[in-house]
Protein backbone atom coordinates (compact mmCIF):
# COMPACT_ATOMS: atom_id res chain seq x y z
CA UNK A 1 0.00 0.00 0.00
CA UNK A 2 1.48 3.46 -0.71
CA UNK A 3 2.74 5.15 2.76
CA UNK A 4 2.33 8.49 3.63
CA UNK A 5 5.91 10.77 3.83
CA UNK A 6 7.79 7.91 1.42
CA UNK A 7 8.11 7.52 -2.22
CA UNK A 8 5.90 4.80 -3.79
CA UNK A 9 6.58 3.39 -6.77
CA UNK A 10 4.02 1.35 -8.78
CA UNK A 11 5.42 -0.77 -11.69
CA UNK A 12 4.10 -2.93 -14.32
CA UNK A 13 4.93 -4.43 -17.54
CA UNK A 14 3.09 -5.33 -20.93
CA UNK A 15 0.68 -8.53 -20.00
CA UNK A 16 2.60 -11.59 -22.16
CA UNK A 17 -0.18 -13.38 -24.10
CA UNK A 18 -0.05 -17.33 -22.32
CA UNK A 19 -1.26 -18.60 -25.76
CA UNK A 20 2.92 -19.84 -26.43
CA UNK A 21 6.21 -20.40 -24.63
CA UNK A 22 8.00 -16.52 -24.24
CA UNK A 23 10.81 -15.82 -26.33
CA UNK A 24 13.90 -14.02 -25.45
CA UNK A 25 12.44 -11.05 -26.88
CA UNK A 26 8.96 -10.89 -24.96
CA UNK A 27 11.06 -10.79 -21.56
CA UNK A 28 13.98 -8.05 -22.79
CA UNK A 29 11.13 -5.77 -24.44
CA UNK A 30 9.07 -5.41 -20.97
CA UNK A 31 8.99 -7.95 -18.16
CA UNK A 32 13.66 -8.26 -17.84
CA UNK A 33 13.61 -4.11 -18.25
CA UNK A 34 10.46 -3.86 -15.33
CA UNK A 35 12.64 -6.24 -13.53
CA UNK A 36 15.54 -4.31 -13.24
CA UNK A 37 14.40 -1.02 -12.45
CA UNK A 38 11.95 -2.63 -9.65
CA UNK A 39 15.47 -3.65 -8.11
CA UNK A 40 16.50 -0.20 -8.61
CA UNK A 41 13.93 1.50 -6.47
CA UNK A 42 14.48 -1.62 -4.16
CA UNK A 43 18.00 -0.45 -3.49
CA UNK A 44 16.81 2.87 -2.91
CA UNK A 45 14.35 2.32 -0.41
CA UNK A 46 11.63 3.18 -1.97
CA UNK A 47 8.16 1.66 -1.44
CA UNK A 48 7.65 -0.25 -5.00
CA UNK A 49 4.80 -2.24 -6.04
CA UNK A 50 6.10 -4.26 -9.41
CA UNK A 51 2.59 -6.43 -10.64
CA UNK A 52 2.47 -8.28 -13.59
CA UNK A 53 -0.17 -11.18 -15.64
CA UNK A 54 -1.06 -13.60 -18.10
CA UNK A 55 -3.30 -11.85 -20.82
CA UNK A 56 -5.42 -15.07 -21.42
CA UNK A 57 -8.62 -14.05 -22.86
CA UNK A 58 -9.02 -13.18 -26.83
CA UNK A 59 -9.03 -14.86 -30.56
CA UNK A 60 -5.32 -16.14 -29.82
CA UNK A 61 -6.30 -18.20 -27.22
CA UNK A 62 -9.11 -19.55 -28.51
CA UNK A 63 -7.26 -20.63 -31.86
CA UNK A 64 -4.68 -22.59 -29.89
CA UNK A 65 -7.04 -24.93 -28.03
CA UNK A 66 -8.46 -25.73 -31.23
CA UNK A 67 -5.69 -26.82 -32.37
CA UNK A 68 -4.38 -28.60 -29.65
CA UNK A 69 -7.74 -30.02 -29.15
CA UNK A 70 -8.48 -28.93 -25.44
CA UNK A 71 -10.69 -25.87 -23.59
CA UNK A 72 -9.22 -22.60 -23.35
CA UNK A 73 -8.98 -22.88 -19.80
CA UNK A 74 -6.65 -26.01 -20.08
CA UNK A 75 -4.39 -23.99 -22.32
CA UNK A 76 -4.12 -21.21 -20.09
CA UNK A 77 -3.27 -23.09 -17.13
CA UNK A 78 -0.83 -25.10 -19.44
CA UNK A 79 1.15 -21.87 -20.30
CA UNK A 80 0.70 -20.23 -17.14
CA UNK A 81 2.41 -22.91 -15.43
CA UNK A 82 5.02 -22.83 -18.13
CA UNK A 83 5.56 -19.10 -18.05
CA UNK A 84 5.87 -18.80 -14.24
CA UNK A 85 8.46 -21.77 -14.70
CA UNK A 86 10.51 -19.51 -16.76
CA UNK A 87 10.44 -16.15 -15.32
CA UNK A 88 11.47 -18.00 -12.09
CA UNK A 89 14.62 -19.57 -13.83
CA UNK A 90 15.40 -15.56 -15.13
CA UNK A 91 15.26 -14.46 -11.45
CA UNK A 92 12.74 -12.11 -12.56
CA UNK A 93 10.53 -11.44 -9.37
CA UNK A 94 7.37 -9.55 -9.20
CA UNK A 95 5.30 -8.55 -5.99
CA UNK A 96 2.12 -10.08 -7.37
CA UNK A 97 1.85 -12.44 -10.99
CA UNK A 98 -1.53 -12.85 -11.84
CA UNK A 99 -4.01 -14.23 -14.81
CA UNK A 100 -7.01 -12.06 -16.20
CA UNK A 101 -9.05 -15.03 -15.91
CA UNK A 102 -9.50 -14.68 -12.44
CA UNK A 103 -13.21 -14.18 -10.68
CA UNK A 104 -11.63 -10.98 -9.41
CA UNK A 105 -10.46 -9.50 -12.82
CA UNK A 106 -13.95 -10.29 -14.25
CA UNK A 107 -15.20 -8.24 -10.98
CA UNK A 108 -12.89 -5.39 -11.59
CA UNK A 109 -13.78 -5.08 -15.37
CA UNK A 110 -17.16 -5.52 -15.07
CA UNK A 111 -17.30 -2.71 -12.43
CA UNK A 112 -15.28 -0.54 -14.99
CA UNK A 113 -18.06 -1.50 -17.58
CA UNK A 114 -21.17 -0.42 -15.51
CA UNK A 115 -19.60 2.80 -14.24
CA UNK A 116 -19.03 3.88 -17.73
CA UNK A 117 -22.32 2.99 -18.57
CA UNK A 118 -24.17 4.74 -16.25
CA UNK A 119 -21.95 7.81 -17.24
CA UNK A 120 -23.60 7.44 -20.59
CA UNK A 121 -20.32 6.72 -21.90
CA UNK A 122 -21.11 3.22 -23.80
CA UNK A 123 -22.69 3.15 -26.93
CA UNK A 124 -24.96 0.55 -28.93
CA UNK A 125 -24.25 0.06 -32.58
CA UNK A 126 -24.39 -2.73 -35.07
CA UNK A 127 -21.05 -4.66 -36.95
CA UNK A 128 -20.91 -6.58 -39.75
CA UNK A 129 -18.91 -9.26 -39.60
CA UNK A 130 -18.57 -12.88 -41.13
CA UNK A 131 -20.28 -15.45 -39.74
CA UNK A 132 -20.35 -19.31 -39.87
CA UNK A 133 -23.26 -21.32 -40.37
CA UNK A 134 -22.05 -24.52 -39.86
CA UNK A 135 -19.69 -23.42 -37.16
CA UNK A 136 -22.82 -21.46 -35.55
CA UNK A 137 -20.30 -18.46 -34.51
CA UNK A 138 -19.01 -15.29 -35.98
CA UNK A 139 -15.52 -15.47 -36.51
CA UNK A 140 -12.70 -13.62 -35.45
CA UNK A 141 -10.43 -11.85 -37.78
CA UNK A 142 -7.84 -14.68 -37.19
CA UNK A 143 -10.39 -17.71 -38.03
CA UNK A 144 -10.69 -16.11 -41.51
CA UNK A 145 -8.23 -16.91 -44.67
CA UNK A 146 -8.91 -15.82 -47.99
CA UNK A 147 -7.28 -13.39 -51.05
CA UNK A 148 -6.02 -10.52 -50.38
CA UNK A 149 -8.23 -7.98 -52.00
CA UNK A 150 -5.43 -5.44 -53.30
CA UNK A 151 -5.06 -6.24 -57.02
CA UNK A 152 -1.02 -5.93 -56.78
CA UNK A 153 -0.98 -8.62 -54.48
CA UNK A 154 -3.85 -11.41 -54.88
CA UNK A 155 -2.28 -13.52 -52.16
CA UNK A 156 -4.62 -16.85 -51.72
CA UNK A 157 -3.89 -17.15 -48.11
CA UNK A 158 -4.32 -13.83 -46.48
CA UNK A 159 -5.73 -13.64 -43.00
CA UNK A 160 -9.17 -11.86 -41.93
CA UNK A 161 -6.68 -8.67 -39.89
CA UNK A 162 -3.60 -8.77 -42.43
CA UNK A 163 -2.10 -9.87 -45.95
CA UNK A 164 1.36 -11.85 -44.35
CA UNK A 165 2.80 -11.01 -47.81
CA UNK A 166 2.30 -7.61 -48.52
CA UNK A 167 1.97 -6.58 -45.05
CA UNK A 168 -1.81 -4.77 -45.74
CA UNK A 169 -3.88 -4.60 -42.56
CA UNK A 170 -7.05 -6.23 -43.90
CA UNK A 171 -11.00 -6.08 -42.57
CA UNK A 172 -12.25 -9.69 -42.89
CA UNK A 173 -15.00 -8.73 -45.27
CA UNK A 174 -12.55 -7.43 -47.72
CA UNK A 175 -11.25 -10.74 -48.11
CA UNK A 176 -12.14 -12.43 -51.73
CA UNK A 177 -13.43 -16.02 -51.27
CA UNK A 178 -13.41 -16.31 -47.48
CA UNK A 179 -13.10 -19.46 -46.06
CA UNK A 180 -13.79 -20.22 -42.30
CA UNK A 181 -9.77 -21.53 -40.46
CA UNK A 182 -12.18 -24.75 -38.53
CA UNK A 183 -14.45 -26.12 -41.04
CA UNK A 184 -13.30 -24.37 -44.08
CA UNK A 185 -16.89 -23.58 -45.15
CA UNK A 186 -17.61 -20.25 -46.45
CA UNK A 187 -18.94 -18.24 -44.18
CA UNK A 188 -21.88 -15.25 -44.65
CA UNK A 189 -22.13 -11.66 -43.77
CA UNK A 190 -23.88 -11.35 -41.17
CA UNK A 191 -24.90 -7.94 -38.98
CA UNK A 192 -23.58 -8.58 -34.88
CA UNK A 193 -24.84 -6.01 -32.16
CA UNK A 194 -21.88 -4.41 -30.10
CA UNK A 195 -21.30 -2.05 -27.49
CA UNK A 196 -18.62 0.70 -28.21
CA UNK A 197 -16.66 3.52 -25.76
CA UNK A 198 -18.13 6.88 -26.45
CA UNK A 199 -14.63 8.33 -27.07
CA UNK A 200 -15.67 11.39 -28.69
CA UNK A 201 -17.48 12.49 -25.86
CA UNK A 202 -14.60 12.65 -23.60
CA UNK A 203 -12.54 14.19 -26.64
CA UNK A 204 -12.00 17.34 -24.30
CA UNK A 205 -11.42 15.93 -21.32
CA UNK A 206 -8.69 13.43 -23.39
CA UNK A 207 -7.17 16.78 -24.94
CA UNK A 208 -7.03 18.63 -21.66
CA UNK A 209 -5.24 15.90 -19.93
CA UNK A 210 -3.04 15.08 -22.56
CA UNK A 211 -1.57 18.47 -22.62
CA UNK A 212 -1.03 18.33 -19.13
CA UNK A 213 0.32 15.73 -18.80
CA UNK A 214 3.08 15.76 -21.81
CA UNK A 215 4.23 18.50 -20.56
CA UNK A 216 4.99 17.45 -16.89
CA UNK A 217 5.55 13.98 -17.60
CA UNK A 218 8.11 12.10 -19.37
CA UNK A 219 6.04 11.06 -22.86
CA UNK A 220 8.32 9.67 -25.89
CA UNK A 221 8.36 12.31 -28.73
CA UNK A 222 6.43 9.10 -30.87
CA UNK A 223 3.67 9.12 -28.25
CA UNK A 224 3.38 12.59 -27.93
CA UNK A 225 2.86 12.97 -31.82
CA UNK A 226 0.52 9.71 -32.41
CA UNK A 227 -1.81 10.82 -29.75
CA UNK A 228 -1.56 14.70 -30.96
CA UNK A 229 -2.75 13.01 -34.79
CA UNK A 230 -5.74 10.66 -33.02
CA UNK A 231 -6.87 14.20 -31.35
CA UNK A 232 -6.65 16.19 -34.56
CA UNK A 233 -8.18 13.62 -37.28
CA UNK A 234 -11.00 13.18 -33.76
CA UNK A 235 -11.86 10.46 -31.65
CA UNK A 236 -13.73 7.42 -32.89
CA UNK A 237 -16.07 5.39 -31.07
CA UNK A 238 -13.90 1.90 -29.88
CA UNK A 239 -15.73 -1.32 -29.93
CA UNK A 240 -15.46 -2.83 -27.16
CA UNK A 241 -17.18 -6.37 -27.05
CA UNK A 242 -16.08 -9.34 -28.74
CA UNK A 243 -18.26 -12.45 -30.20
CA UNK A 244 -16.09 -14.58 -28.31
CA UNK A 245 -16.99 -17.68 -25.96
CA UNK A 246 -13.71 -17.30 -23.81
CA UNK A 247 -13.08 -13.89 -22.52
CA UNK A 248 -14.81 -11.50 -19.46
CA UNK A 249 -18.54 -11.97 -19.72
CA UNK A 250 -20.31 -8.30 -20.74
CA UNK A 251 -23.17 -7.93 -17.91
CA UNK A 252 -25.50 -6.01 -19.63
CA UNK A 253 -28.87 -7.39 -21.07
CA UNK A 254 -29.33 -8.95 -24.63
CA UNK A 255 -25.10 -8.64 -24.57
CA UNK A 256 -24.36 -11.51 -22.27
CA UNK A 257 -23.44 -13.52 -24.95
CA UNK A 258 -20.55 -11.68 -25.87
Amino acid sequence: KPKAGEKNVLITSALPYVNNVPHLGNLIGSLLSADVFARYCRLRGYNTLAICGTDEYGTTTETKALEEGCTPQEICDKYYKLHCQIYDWFLIKFDYFGRTSTERQTQIAQDIFWKLYKRDYILKDKVEQLYCADCKRFLADRYVTGTCPDPKCKFHDAHGDQCDQCGKLINAIELIQPSCQICKNTPELKQSDHLFLDLPKLSEDIRLWFEKSSSKGFWTKTAKTITEAWLKEGLKPRCISRDLKWGTPVPLEGYTDK
